[in-house]
């Protein structure tokens, strides 16, 4: 069995689990899990920046509120229907890509991850600057009756669930497909020596530029997927904190994998529920959570399953 087959049938596993587990999870943890789908699909989106092509963005937020007011606009002002608002979402996401990308990668390293910064920022303060559209910190609520396909109600929960898992699964086919793909394994060797990736005549300059605006977009397609399916769009996602989760998220999970944006995300998301409890510290708990498994699992808990169980994992 090839690899690219193994990883086709180990993502229809991992897509089956998480459509038996709506089945046998209380609603409560049913409702989480639908919320980490679509964070997941971020930290997917992000991955793919990071994880494989090597560029550290601290400003991924600005393309995941870039879906996210890209429809909740279209939908609040101009009264499209959900579908159209998504495409609306989709395509704003992936022009404010393709501008932040050209812009940002005409520096590199840590320059690179300054630049991003200061472009999220700018896009948060612009959001709170028109306040008379975006509602600024308040953000609005995208009503029940705007978020229906024909009689189908995305705000039931067990719609919303399996709508968050169709899109999940779809953006992790399109993920593993990418990476299995010509152009997935030259980002990788851009990752691992650009100069080499450059001497072998690939242009390292377009292939990083077409990565920041998948990625970019992907974060986008999550943001218009959580505005549509949990029918609120606010500031708060974009400020720093939510350009930190994807990376949070793809650090526990582990780096340059499929499945690890997920497991980081439900690692990360479970960890931070259960603190809350118990301590208002949570983020220290989550803090220290990090640091121990940078330590003793650098790669990830996905990596872990990669260097011991699962050597082939894309």
């Amino acid at each position: 069995m090839s690899a690219k087959v193994k990883a086709i049938v180990l993502h229809l596993f991992l897509v089956g689990i998480l459509a038996t587990a709506f089945f046998i999870l209380p609603e409560y943890h049913s409702g989480i899990i639908a919320r980490v789908l679509v964070l997941a699909i971020y930290a997917m989106g992000y991955n793919l920046l990071f994880g494989y092509t090597g560029l550290l963005s601290l400003g991924h937020a600005l393309f995941f509120a870039s879906g996210m007011y890209g429809l909740g606009l279209a939908m609040q002002y101009l009264h499209v229907s959900p579908i159209v608002g998504l495409v609306a979402g989709l395509l704003f996401a992936a022009f404010v890509s393709a501008i932040i990308g050209f812009l940002a990668l005409r520096t590199s390293g840590v320059a690179f991850m300054i630049v991003t910064l200061m472009f999220a920022q700018a896009g948060y303060l612009t959001i709170l600057l028109m306040g008379e559209y975006t509602r600024g910190d308040e953000g609005f609520v995208i009503k029940q009756s705007q978020r229906m396909i024909a009689s189908f109600d995305l705000s039931d929960a067990t719609n919303r669930y399996f709508v968050a898992l169709t899109l999940f699964s779809i953006c992790l086919f399109i993920i593993g497909w990418i990476v299995q793909s010509g152009f997935g394994k030259t980002l990788v060797a851009i990752r691992e020596n650009e100069e080499r990736a450059r001497m072998l005549g690939y242009n390292v300059q377009h292939h990083k530029w077409a990565a920041v605006i998948i990625s970019g977009t992907m974060s986008g397609a999550a943001g218009a997927i959580y505005a549509l399916l949990f029918g609120y769009v606010g500031a708060t996602f974009a400020t720093v904190q939510y350009s930190i989760f994807p990376l949070l998220y793809v650090l526990l999970g582990g780096a340059g994998t499929t499945i690890g944006p997920l497991i980081g995300a439900l690692f990360m998301f479970y960890l931070i529920d259960i603190a809350s409890e118990f301590t208002s510290a949570y983020l220290l708990v989550a803090g220290v959570a990090l640091i121990l498994l940078t330590l003793f699992a650098p790669h990830g808990l996905a990596g872990i399953l990669r260097k011991h169980v699962i050597r082939w994992l894309p």
